[in-house]
């Protein structure tokens, strides 16, 4: 099917669970900011209804969505250019999810990474909304007919059964009504991983704090972290091969590199034959100038609650105007009675 007839969108989500790190800055935040000046609309939306698949306070909740909006504006996302909203203020997503319920297959559902990982052994207690998560995340990318979607590796699944749903639905009603969204896959050199162990990605699960920078970090929180980050006795390589088995310095470089919007092989060759104790101390200096912004610009923004909410709001009034035509549109298809 030829998607030459949709509009280039992006569509992109991320759960407001508290606690944005340098790995989601550099892997989604920045790439949105840099992204939003190539003449193609971005929405980007807070996912607070996949949020709710596992027990959220309430409290926490509604705070952590408000940071992760603070978050995406002190990122460099303007809400005039891009689209930025929470999910639940945009009710055709649920409504449109509902359809895709009954499109998409149990035995989809049932073959998901992440449900098999989030479910654990005890899969019959687990909630029915993250064993269906996977339909509500199509119908958030699909309710705006959205072409592409940035996504990292552990994300590629779930989009694959985006393509599923879109295909089986054009088929079953014989239509080419949703588009064959693509993903846009993140780059190696995005891939944050853990300051304490290069072999695990950086995680807001992690029980220890200096695994991570947090972007409500201080500056001298974030000095702190990269010093005491985890390195070899090894000097730098003179070639980025040299950074081959060596996780901890790969991860500081590829950190070096991302912040300083250049390549491994700059940042090796600039570099090269420097002991990490010196690398570690420029790394956070640029670490502090880069980020440092970020986190006072998120404090100033939280201390107006009611204008993240308007901002909010407004962006769901903007999403609703291109959503809600769609899901008439699909009710239309499907045959559902619209008085």
């Amino acid at each position: 099917m030829s998607d030459a007839k949709f509009t280039p969108r992006v569509f992109s989500g991320i759960q407001p669970s508290g606690d944005l790190h340098l790995g989601n800055y550099l892997g989604a935040l920045k790439r949105f900011a840099d992204a939003q000046n190539q003449g193609i609309l971005s929405i980007y939306c807070m996912v607070d209804l996949h949020a709710i698949t596992v027990w959220q306070d309430p409290a926490a909740l509604t705070r952590n969505t408000r940071e992760l909006c603070a978050g995406f504006i002190a990122s460099g996302i303007d809400p005039e250019k891009s689209i930025l909203f929470n999910q639940s203020q945009v009710p055709e997503h649920a409504q449109l999810a509902w359809v895709f319920n009954c499109v998409a297959r149990m035995g989809w559902m049932g073959r998901m990474t992440q449900w098999k990982d989030k479910s654990g052994k005890n899969a019959e207690a687990a909630s029915l909304g993250l064993l269906a998560y996977p339909a509500l995340m199509a119908a958030d990318i699909l309710v705006y007919h959205a072409t592409h979607v940035p996504v990292g590796e552990d994300q590629k699944q779930h989009l694959e059964l985006t393509r599923d749903i879109a295909a089986k639905f054009n088929h079953d009603y014989g239509v080419e009504f949703f588009p064959m969204t693509e993903p846009v896959i993140e780059g190696a050199a995005t891939r944050v991983m853990n300051l304490q162990d290069g072999t695990k990605k950086m995680s807001k699960s992690d029980p220890s704090d200096k695994t991570r920078i947090n972007l409500t970090d201080d500056a001298d929180a974030i000095a702190r972290k990269i010093k005491k980050a985890k390195t070899d006795p090894d000097p730098l390589p003179e070639t980025a091969d040299g950074l081959e088995n060596r996780p901890e310095a790969r991860n500081l470089v590829n950190i070096w590199a991302a912040l300083a919007e250049t390549t491994v092989d700059d940042v090796v060759a600039q570099n090269a034959g420097k002991m990490f104790g010196y690398f570690k101390q420029d790394l956070a200096d640029l670490a502090v100038e880069k980020l440092a912004p970020i986190s006072g610009e998120m404090a100033r923004l939280m201390q107006d609650q009611a204008e993240i909410d308007r901002i909010l709001g407004r962006g769901a009034e903007r999403a609703r105007e291109i959503a809600a035509p769609i899901l008439a549109q699909t009710y239309d298809i499907v045959g559902m009675v619209r008085s």
